[in-house]
């Protein structure tokens, strides 16, 4: 098993733009990766952050995966941007990516599941929003793919401004579409491994910041899969409960809460649908009409 010190992963096959980005540069951000089961997944999330164009560093960290997760970082070995670690126990999502923020030399952390995948110039964009706005953190919208990886046209967009009392009623910032400054995910780790540990954390930031930005184009290619947390849709409606408890909120509030959530989650996913399949003839790939 490799200790703390990290092993460091090679060139991805995808090519860089080396015009604008030198390995050797200080990180402006760090990408922090949990891995786990996602041998057959996890190439293409990391080539999508090497294609970025701003400087960085990924840090993978692998949550004792029992798929063959070593042979397939093993060609990334010559890249000094990317950083792989092995937990020394199974830990879960949340004790991953705070393991990866603790190592993190970014002036931002940003989150990337081993599934998903980024479009070209996110990070990019996103930065530039942060420092426009003056904000503590910056989400994206999200195009829905299979399981396979073939888009789908359902996307899900974000507002330009989402409040605490937004995120309330509804978690409109998915984790792998969040960068935020560094000290932030140092001061706030991710908690409560069995709940929704990530819309946790954003409620958490927000009740103090008060508002975070949002760019409002499918940067994030999301993979849809029943094997998550929120597959189970009956035990993810008990951890979103859990989550308004967790993050503070009383009983009835958190009850409250709740039946907004839900109601709001029913609109976003129905909307998508029907854009899929164009029943409110506009084109596949249209938007869907946000809250």
């Amino acid at each position: 098993m490799q200790q703390e010190n990290e092993a460091y992963g090679k060139n991805a096959p995808m090519k860089i733009n080396q015009a604008i980005y030198n390995k050797e540069e200080t990180p402006i951000v760090s990408v922090v990766m949990p891995a786990y089961r996602c041998a057959n997944t996890i190439g293409q999330a990391i080539d999508s952050v090497l294609s970025q164009g701003v400087p960085l560093e990924l840090i993978v960290v692998n949550d004792c995966s029992p798929d063959d997760l070593d042979d397939v970082m093993r060609p990334y070995l010559d890249d000094p941007r990317v950083h792989y670690i092995q937990n020394e126990r199974n830990s879960g999502a949340a004790s991953s990516r705070n393991r990866g923020v603790s190592l993190a030399k970014g002036r931002y952390v940003a989150f990337l599941d081993a599934d998903d995948w980024w479009e070209e110039d996110k990070l990019k964009k996103q930065l530039e929003v942060l420092k426009k706005t003056g904000a503590v953190l910056c989400c994206t919208g999200r195009e829905l793919v299979t399981p396979d990886g073939k888009e789908t046209g359902r996307v899900i967009g974000v507002k330009e401004k989402i409040t605490y009392r937004m995120m309330l009623h509804q978690n409109w910032i998915n984790c792998s579409s969040a960068v935020m400054k560094t000290e932030i995910a140092k001061e706030f780790p991710m908690e409560h491994e069995e709940g929704h540990e990530d819309y946790i954390l954003w409620l958490k930031i927000l009740k103090k910041y008060g508002w975070t930005a949002g760019v409002d184009e499918p940067l994030l290619k999301y993979r849809l899969t029943a094997k998550g947390k929120s597959g189970n849709k009956l035990h993810s409606a008990k951890m979103t409960y859990d989550s308004y408890r967790y993050a503070g909120l009383g009983r009835l509030k958190s009850a409250l809460c709740f039946c907004a959530y839900a109601v709001n989650g029913i609109k976003k996913y129905a909307s998508a649908y029907l854009h899929t399949f164009g029943l409110q003839g506009r084109s596949r790939c249209d938007r869907i009409a946000k809250n």
